[in-house]
C-alpha cells in the first residue's frame, strides 16, 4: 500500500512538473529590435519617452464600451500584450496576461512616464477627453505607425460596440490593413557596416523661460492639403521638406534674428523604412536624418534656407544611404563581445553614447503622414493627432499628420515663450496657405 502511495505521489508530482513545464513554455517573449534598446536606459519622469496619437470622433466617448473595445482587441495584438523585463545582458519583452490596463479620462497633461508597476505593467495607456480617444505608446513598444495600427482596430471595434448596425455589415474582424507582423526588419535588412550613423557635432538649441514643472503646451495648426500642396509644387518640394524648412525659418529669424552662428540649426527627421524595404512589421523600423542649415552669414532668404534643407533631406534619403544608418547599429548589437557584456555596463555605454548625440539637433520633427481608415467608420471619425514628449536638448517638438483633407502640425513643448511657433503660422500664412490654430492654453495662463 504504502509503495502504491509512494508510486502515485512521484506520478503525480511528474504530472504537475510537466504541466509547469507547459505553461512555462508558453510564455512567449521577444528580443527588443535595434532601436529599442536605447529607451528604456534613458526614459524617466523628464524624459518619458512617451508619444501620443489621437482620434477625434463626431460623438462622445462613452467610457464603458472603450474600456470593453479595449478588452477585445488587446489580446489580438501580441505587439501591445506585453511588458518588459530586465535580463542578464539585454532587456526583453515578455507576454504580459494580466487584465487591460483601465481606460480613464484624461485629467493631467499627455505623455507623462509610464510606470508599468501601476498600469498592469503595459507599456501604454489609453485616456478619453470629451470626444477624443488618446493611445500613449513607451516607444520601446513600436513607433508611430505601429501606433498608428493599434488605435484604429481599437476605434474600430469601440465604434461597433457604439453602433452594433456597424458590426452587423462588416463583422467583428481585424480589418484587412491592419498588420500583426513581429519581424524584427532591421536585423532582416541590415548590411555589416563600420561607418557610424548618427551626428555628434553640437546644434544650436532653443533656450528661455520653461513653463512649470509638469506642464506640456501642444499646439496645433490646421491646413487645407490642396492648399499646402500648391505652395509646395510652387517652391518645387514636398511637403515635409516645406514644413520643416519653415521650422527653421522660424527659429532663425525669432531666436537668431538672422543673425550669423558658430551652430548650425539642425533637425532630426525620423523616416519610415518600411516602403524603402517592404516590411509590414509592427515593431520599431524608423532612422533618423538630420536637416540641417549654418547660417555663416548675416541675411538669408527663406529659398536660400528652403534650398539647403531640402537639399540635406533629399541627399539622406535614400536606400543605400538609410541602410548604412541602421546597419552601423545593428552591427555594433551583434558583435560579439557586445553580447556578452552585462547588461548595467551596455546601459552606461548607451547612456554616453545618447548625451553625445542628443545636444547634435535642435529638435526633432516627425511626419507620420496620411492617415486613412475604412470606408464604413469615416461619418464617425473627425480627425487624427499625434505628438511627441520632450527629450534631452529639444523643448519644441514638431509633430506632423494629415487626415481627410486637413494636414495638422502639432507642436508639443515646455518653453514659456511661443514666439518660433507665431513665426512658423505666420510664415505659412504668408505663403498663402489658410491656418487655423488652437492650444491647451498653458501660454495664456
Amino acid at each position: 500500500m504504502k509503495k502504491k502511495q509512494e508510486a502515485a505521489t512521484v506520478e503525480t508530482g511528474a504530472a504537475a512538473s510537466k504541466k509547469e513545464r507547459q505553461i512555462y513554455k508558453e510564455i512567449r517573449w521577444e528580443r527588443l529590435d535595434n532601436t529599442a534598446h536605447l529607451f528604456p536606459v534613458i526614459a524617466g519622469e523628464s524624459m518619458s519617452n512617451v508619444y501620443r496619437i489621437s482620434v477625434t470622433l463626431s460623438e462622445l466617448v462613452q467610457p464603458e464600451l472603450l474600456q470593453e473595445a479595449l478588452d477585445i482587441v488587446l489580446p489580438k495584438f501580441d505587439g501591445f500584450n506585453l511588458r518588459l523585463r530586465q535580463g542578464i545582458f539585454w532587456y526583453y519583452f515578455e507576454e504580459n496576461n494580466k487584465p487591460a490596463p483601465r481606460v480613464r479620462e484624461e485629467h493631467t497633461f499627455p505623455c507623462r512616464f509610464i510606470h508599468q508597476n501601476k498600469n498592469q505593467s503595459y507599456m501604454f495607456r489609453v485616456t478619453y477627453y470629451k470626444y477624443r480617444i488618446n493611445l500613449e505608446v513607451f516607444h520601446v513598444l513600436t513607433d508611430g505607425m505601429g501606433g498608428i495600427n493599434f488605435l484604429k482596430e481599437l476605434t474600430y471595434q469601440y465604434l461597433r460596440l457604439a453602433h452594433p448596425e456597424l458590426k452587423e455589415k462588416v463583422g467583428d474582424s481585424l480589418d484587412s490593413s491592419t498588420s500583426l507582423n513581429r519581424e524584427d526588419s532591421f536585423l532582416k535588412n541590415y548590411k555589416k557596416s563600420s561607418e557610424k550613423g548618427y551626428q555628434t557635432k553640437k546644434a544650436y538649441l532653443l533656450k528661455g523661460e520653461r513653463l512649470p514643472a509638469g506642464e506640456f503646451g501642444v499646439m496645433h495648426g490646421y491646413m487645407p492639403v490642396e492648399e499646402l500642396k500648391k505652395v509646395c509644387r510652387a517652391y518645387g518640394v514636398t511637403i515635409n521638406e516645406y514644413l520643416v524648412s519653415v521650422y527653421v525659418w522660424s527659429v532663425y529669424t525669432e531666436c537668431m534674428h538672422g543673425m550669423a552662428s558658430d551652430k548650425p540649426i539642425r533637425v532630426a527627421v525620423p523616416v519610415n523604412l518600411r516602403p524603402f524595404f517592404d516590411s509590414i512589421t509592427t515593431k520599431n523600423f524608423f532612422v533618423m536624418v538630420s536637416a540641417e542649415f549654418h547660417p555663416v552669414k548675416e541675411v538669408y532668404t527663406f529659398e536660400e534656407v528652403l534650398r539647403e534643407v531640402s537639399g540635406s533631406l533629399r541627399s539622406q534619403i535614400n536606400r543605400e544611404n538609410l541602410e548604412k544608418v541602421f546597419s552601423y547599429n545593428v552591427s555594433n548589437e551583434k558583435l560579439l563581445i557586445a553580447r556578452a557584456v552585462p547588461l548595467f555596463l551596455k546601459n552606461m555605454a548607451m547612456r554616453h553614447v545618447y548625451r553625445s548625440s542628443a545636444l547634435a539637433n535642435t529638435t526633432t520633427i516627425t511626419n507620420i503622414g496620411n492617415i486613412s481608415v475604412a470606408e464604413e467608420y469615416r461619418p464617425y471619425v473627425e480627425q487624427f493627432h499625434s505628438f511627441l514628449a520632450m527629450s534631452k536638448g529639444q523643448h519644441l517638438k514638431g509633430n506632423i499628420c494629415s487626415y481627410g483633407g486637413t494636414l495638422v502640425f502639432s507642436f508639443s513643448y515646455d518653453l514659456a515663450d511661443p514666439s518660433v511657433q507665431r513665426g512658423f503660422f505666420r510664415k505659412v500664412a504668408a505663403d498663402g496657405i489658410p491656418v487655423e490654430v488652437e492650444s491647451n492654453g498653458v501660454n495664456y495662463k
